[in-house]
C-alpha cells in the first residue's frame, strides 16, 4: 500500500485593516508563515505593495477575538461595515543583543464569518506547537539578587503566561532549600515544566530537588561515582533575578526576565550537561556552570560576609581577594575527553543547534553502550599535574554574564558530555591581573605560559596537606600547627593562614576540599535556548 499524505491546509490570504490602512494578509500552512503586506493604490502597472512583515508560526505567542472599541470604529469611517470585527495576534519581536519582546497587531474584518475563520486557522496552527507547555510550577526566590524577583514575575512574566494561555502554580519560597524540599514531594505528572525565578542559586536548587527526586523514583544511589544517572524528562525554565545569572546569560544570551519568558512560552529546548562532585565516594553537589577553587572560592567566601552590599558584594570581594594574591598547592588529575570534537581553544562557540555537541554526544552514547557506563573511572589514561595554583576551574558553559561577555572558557559547549578544566599557576600579581583582563576582551585569555585549558571527562584535585596528612575530614582544624607553619614560611607575602581555598559550585561554597567531578550528562532540558 501507498502511503498517505496529508495535505497542508490550504493558503489563506485576505485583505485585512491594520490602523486605517490595508493590508493583504497572507497565512501559508506549508511554510508556516504568516504575513501582511500594506496595500497602496493602483499604479500604471497594477497593484503595489510596501511595508511587509513575516512572522513564523513557531513565533507566534497567541491569538484571540481583540475587544471592539466603539469611539475607535467611528474615528475609522469604516465603510461598507455593519458591525466591525477584529482579532489579535502577539508575536516575537527580535531587538538587538538577544533581546526579545512581545508585538501585538489588531486585524480588522468586514465579515464575522472572515474574522472567525481566520481565528481558528490561527489557533489550529498554534495548537500543533506540542512542545508548548501548558502548565507549568513556578518557584520565585525573593530574596536573591536585588530581591525583586516576586515583582518580576508579577510585573513581566505573568502577563505573558497567561496571555499565552499558560496555566501556573506559584511557590515563593521561605528559606534555604525550600524548592529542593517541595519537588522531593509534589506530583510531576501534571506539569510541563518547571520555572525558577531568581539567580544561580535558585536554578541551582531546582536542579538538585528534580535530579534527586527522578534518581529516588528510579532506585539510583548518587553516592556512587560510577552510577549512572536517570535522566529527566521534565523541563527547567530560568527567569532571570538574580546578581549573575551565569547560567540564563550563557544559554539566552541575556539576563532579561521577558526574553527568558517568551523562549518559555514557545518551549524552546536546550541539552544541558550535569557535573556530579564526590568527596571519598560521597555525593556533595551537581553542577552544570562554575566549579572553581582559588580566586573564585576566595571570591565567593568574602562575598558571603557583605551580602547586604548585593550584587556589589562580588566586586569588593574579587578585588580584596586579587590583592591577598593567594596560591594554592595541590595535585590535579584528570581524564581527557577524546570523544569531543574541537578544543578550547579553537574559537567555536556554542549556538543553537550546535553541529559539535550534536557529534560529541552521538559519539558519547555509542562508548557508553560499549563499556557499559563505566568508562568514566576506568584506570586507563589518567594525566596528573602537581604544582602551585592561583586558580583552578571546571566549567560546563562558558559561564558568561555581564561582567564578562565571553566567559571563563567561550569555546566550552553545553552538551558535549565534558568540562573544560583551566588550571592557572603561581604567577605574579600583573600576570593574574592581565588574565583576569582577558576575559573581558576578545583576546584569547588562554595566551599565558602560566595558563592551561584541557577538555575533560573526570577530574580529582588533592590538596598538599591530603598527601601528608591520611586525613578523614576536609576540617582545617583536624590539620597541625606544623602544617600552619609550613605553608606561612613558603608563602610570607600575605602571612596567610588558610591551609586550602573554598570549592565554589554554581554559587555555593563546598566544605571538602578533595573533590572528584564526573560529567554525568543527564541531558537536562530547559526551557531556553540561544
Amino acid at each position: 500500500m501507498q502511503p498517505e499524505y496529508l495535505p497542508f491546509p490550504a493558503l489563506l490570504c485576505s485583505v485585512l485593516s491594520i490602523s486605517r490602512q490595508h493590508y493583504e494578509v497572507t497565512l501559508d500552512p506549508g511554510r508556516a508563515l504568516l504575513s501582511w503586506r500594506k496595500l497602496r493604490p493602483r499604479s500604471v502597472k497594477g497593484r503595489t505593495r510596501a511595508g511587509s512583515v513575516t512572522v513564523p508560526l513557531t513565533e507566534i505567542v497567541s491569538v484571540e477575538e481583540a475587544e471592539i472599541d466603539g469611539k475607535y470604529c467611528n474615528s475609522m469611517k469604516w465603510q461598507h461595515m455593519c458591525k466591525p470585527h477584529a482579532f489579535t495576534v502577539r508575536y516575537i519581536k527580535r531587538m538587538k543583543k538577544h533581546r526579545w519582546r512581545c508585538g501585538e497587531v489588531t486585524f480588522w474584518c468586514s465579515e464575522e464569518q472572515m474574522c472567525c475563520h481566520w481565528l481558528q486557522a490561527l489557533n489550529d496552527a498554534l495548537n500543533q506547537q506540542t512542545h508548548r507547555p501548558k502548565h507549568l510550577l513556578v518557584y520565585i526566590n525573593p530574596y536573591g539578587g536585588c530581591k525583586k524577583g516576586k515583582q518580576i514575575y508579577e510585573k513581566k512574566v505573568a502577563p505573558l503566561f497567561s496571555a499565552a494561555g499558560i496555566a501556573a502554580d506559584v511557590v515563593v519560597t521561605e528559606y534555604a532549600n525550600h524548592a529542593r524540599d517541595n519537588l522531593y514531594d509534589v506530583n510531576l505528572e501534571k506539569y510541563d515544566g518547571i520555572v525558577c525565578v531568581g539567580g544561580d542559586g535558585m536554578f541551582s536548587e531546582v536542579l538538585h530537588g528534580l535530579i534527586g527526586r527522578v534518581q529516588k523514583d528510579s532506585h539510583i544511589d548518587h553516592n556512587n561515582p560510577s552510577a549512572c544517572l536517570s535522566r529527566c524528562s521534565i523541563r527547567i525554565g530560568i527567569v532571570p533575578a538574580g546578581s549573575t545569572d551565569c547560567v540564563c546569560y550563557a544559554t539566552v544570551g541575556i539576563n532579561d526576565p521577558v526574553t527568558s519568558a517568551l523562549h518559555i512560552i514557545l518551549g524552546d529546548c536546550q541539552p544541558l550537561d550535569v557535573c556530579s562532585i564526590h568527596h571519598k565516594k560521597n555525593f556533595l553537589k551537581y553542577s552544570v556552570s562554575l566549579l572553581g577553587y582559588g580566586f573564585y572560592g576566595d571570591v565567593l567566601k568574602g562575598s558571603e560576609n557583605n551580602r547586604w552590599l548585593g550584587p556589589a558584594r562580588y566586586d569588593f570581594s574579587g578585588f580584596k581577594t586579587f590583592l591577598t594574591h593567594h596560591w594554592y598547592e595541590g595535585t590535579v588529575s584528570f581524564q581527557p575527553a577524546k570523544w569531543v570534537i574541537g578544543s578550547p581553544r579553537d574559537n567555536k562557540p556554542c549556538t543553537s543547534g550546535c553541529h559539535v555537541c550534536r557529534q560529541s554526544s552521538k559519539q558519547l552514547q555509542e562508548l557508553q553502550k560499549e563499556q557499559n557506563c563505566r568508562f568514566e573511572h576506568s584506570e586507563e589514561e589518567w594525566t596528573t599535574i602537581k604544582g602551585k595554583f592561583m586558580a583552578i576551574n571546571a566549567v560546563s558553559l562558558s559561564c558568561a554574564c555581564p561582567r564578562s561577555p565571553k566567559g571563563l572558557s567561550p569555546a566550552a559547549h553545553l552538551a558535549d558530555g565534558s568540562a573544560d578544566l583551566i588550571l592557572v599557576r603561581k604567577c605574579s600579581r600583573l600576570n593574574f591581573l592581565r588574565h583576569l583582563i582577558r576575559h573581558t576582551s576578545k583576546k584569547d585569555q588562554f595566551e599565558f605560559p602560566f595558563v592551561e585549558v584541557y577538555r575533560v571527562k573526570n577530574f580529582q584535585f588533592t590538596p598538599k596537606h591530603f598527601e601528608e596528612y591520611d586525613t578523614e575530614s576536609t576540617d582545617i582544624g583536624n590539620v597541625s600547627k606544623k602544617n600552619f607553619a609550613q605553608i606561612c614560611t613558603d608563602h610570607p607575602s600575605c602571612v596567610c593562614s588558610h591551609v586550602n581555598s573554598s570549592w565554589n559550585c554554581d554559587g555555593e561554597t563546598l566544605d571538602q576540599t578533595a573533590i572528584e567531578m564526573s560529567d554525568k550528562k543527564v541531558k537536562r532540558r530547559l526551557l531556553l535556548m540561544t
